[in-house]
C-alpha cells in the first residue's frame, strides 16, 4: 500500500514522513482547494526529505479552465520542478464545458516528462468522470487522484473501482475523499487500488512544528 499525504507546507511535510507517509503531495492554500507552492518550498521539500515528492501545478483557485497567461505560469513552475529534481508534479486540465482539455494537457505533460504525472482531482469536476478517465488512458499520466466525483472516498467507491478495472493497471488510482488513517486497513478491503491519498491520512499534521 502506498500512502500519499497532502501538506501544505515544509513542517506539514517533514511530519507526514516521520508519521509513515511514502510519498507526499506538496501544495498551498488547501482552502481553496491548493495552489502550487514557493519554489522556496519545493526546493528545500527536496533538500530535506526522503521520500518522493509530488508539486501541485495549479496557479489559482476555483475552476480548471486557463487563462494563456495562466498556462505560461503553469509551464513555468513544472519547469522550476524538474530543474528542482522533483519527483512528479499533479495537474489537470479542463474546458469550459467541463472535459478534459486534452490538448493543453499534452502540452503540459510533454514538457513535465521524464517526471511522474498525477491529472488531480479536476476529473472529479468533469461531466463524465468514467468516460473522461477512458481518454486519459491514452495519454502519458502515470496516475489520477479521485474521489469518484463524491465528498468521500466511501461514497465515490464504486466509480473508483470501475476507474481501476478499466485502466487495467495501465494508469494507477489514488483513491481521495476524507481518508484518515483509521481508514486505511478497511479501504484495502474495498477499494480496487493499493495508492491513497489524503490531509490527515498519517495523522493530523495542522500544528506541527519542526
Amino acid at each position: 500500500m502506498i500512502i500519499e499525504a497532502c501538506v501544505e507546507n515544509i513542517n506539514e511535510a517533514i511530519r507526514a514522513e516521520a508519521q509513515g507517509a511514502h510519498r507526499v503531495e506538496i501544495c498551498e492554500n488547501l482552502i481553496i482547494g491548493g495552489t502550487t507552492p514557493s519554489a522556496g518550498t519545493i526546493a528545500i521539500a527536496k533538500k530535506v526529505l526522503n521520500i518522493p515528492i509530488m508539486v501541485l501545478i495549479r496557479p489559482r483557485g476555483g475552476d480548471f479552465v486557463y487563462s494563456d497567461l495562466e498556462v505560461e505560469i503553469m509551464k513555468h513552475d513544472i519547469q522550476v520542478c524538474k530543474q528542482i529534481g522533483i519527483d512528479g508534479v499533479v495537474l489537470g486540465t479542463l474546458t469550459e464545458e467541463n472535459t478534459i482539455n486534452t490538448k493543453l494537457l499534452n502540452e503540459l505533460v510533454n514538457l513535465a516528462k521524464p517526471l511522474d504525472i498525477t491529472f488531480h482531482k479536476a476529473i472529479d469536476e468533469t461531466i463524465d468522470i468514467v468516460g473522461e478517465f477512458k481518454r486519459l488512458l491514452a495519454y502519458q499520466i502515470d496516475r489520477i487522484l479521485t474521489s469518484g466525483g463524491a465528498e468521500t472516498v466511501y461514497e465515490g467507491q464504486q466509480t473508483i473501482n470501475e476507474m481501476a478495472r478499466l485502466s487495467d493497471e495501465k494508469i494507477k488510482i489514488i483513491a481521495a475523499g476524507k481518508i484518515h488513517q483509521s481508514d486505511l486497513s478497511n479501504l484495502q478491503k474495498i477499494i480496487k487500488t493499493n495508492e491513497f491519498h489524503g490531509k490527515k491520512i498519517v495523522g493530523d499534521l495542522s500544528n506541527s512544528r519542526i
